[in-house]
């Protein structure tokens, strides 16, 4: 195994995999000394984990759940977990802060004040408590997913957003200059599992509420927080990528 590598690596081996494919970095993320992870949610982190299920690496798997997914959401982890074999470790978020946004603001706030306040709850919050555990991460982040906030991610990068004083947490992209045409050719060619609710036109899922499906030709991040300015949709997992 090799180390992590430090902050003056990182933009080396960032340069060194830009062109290489998803499997050889994945590969490279799961050579590393320490605790890393692939964060799971959607149908790029599936591929991803099938990815690594084929190297023959050993590997773990953690996912959010913000207690307000879609039912088709949570079959589809538990599709997952025993379609691989695999132990899904699963972060909750905090219940007394829940309890607390929900008594004070009702259960749909994040319409009136946008959705960060909720978000930071149910899904920073908790992932920043798991990430504090992990000496890397690995994200099915694609370049073309945002037109504002994810064009310049690169394959590897020290996270901004969830580095520590004297800890640097690496987070890899494998499937960053991927498109959304490359990830689903991999999973009919492989047959894999997906999410049920792309078939019904959802293509970036989230939780119930600020997910909905898409018309033809909308670029997929409109179906997430449509009430919002459609360029600056993250929820805060990924708040490195904003400018």
């Amino acid at each position: 195994m090799t180390t992590i590598p430090t902050i003056d690596l990182v933009d080396a081996l960032a340069a060194e995999y830009a062109e290489k494919s998803p499997s050889e970095i994945l590969e490279l993320a799961l050579s590393q000394q320490g605790e890393i992870a692939i964060s799971f949610s959607g149908a790029e982190d599936v591929v991803l984990i099938d990815m690594a299920h084929n190297l023959g690496k050993p590997f773990r798997v953690f996912s959010l759940d913000t207690g307000r997914l879609h039912p088709e959401t949570y079959q589809f982890l538990e599709t997952v977990r025993k379609h691989y074999g695999i132990q899904i470790e699963i972060c909750f978020p905090e219940a007394a802060a829940v309890q607390q946004l929900v008594n004070e603001k009702g259960l749909f706030s994040f319409y009136q004040d946008d959705h960060k306040e909720c978000c930071g709850i149910r899904k920073v919050q908790p992932l920043r408590k798991k990430l504090a555990t992990l000496d890397g991460w690995i994200t099915g982040q694609r370049k073309d997913q945002s037109p504002g906030t994810r064009t310049e991610i690169p394959v590897i990068q020290a996270d901004p957003g969830f580095s520590g004083e004297g800890k640097q947490l690496i987070k890899y992209n494998p499937l960053a200059n991927w498109s959304s045409a490359d990830v689903w050719n991999y999973i009919r060619m492989m047959e894999i599992p997906y999410n049920p609710l792309h078939e019904k036109g959802f293509i970036s899922i989230g939780c119930e509420p600020c997910t909905r499906a898409v018309l033809p030709n909308q670029h997929e991040r409109e179906g997430r927080w449509w009430w919002e300015e459609a360029t600056h949709k993250e929820c805060g997992l990924h708040a490195g990528n904003l400018k």
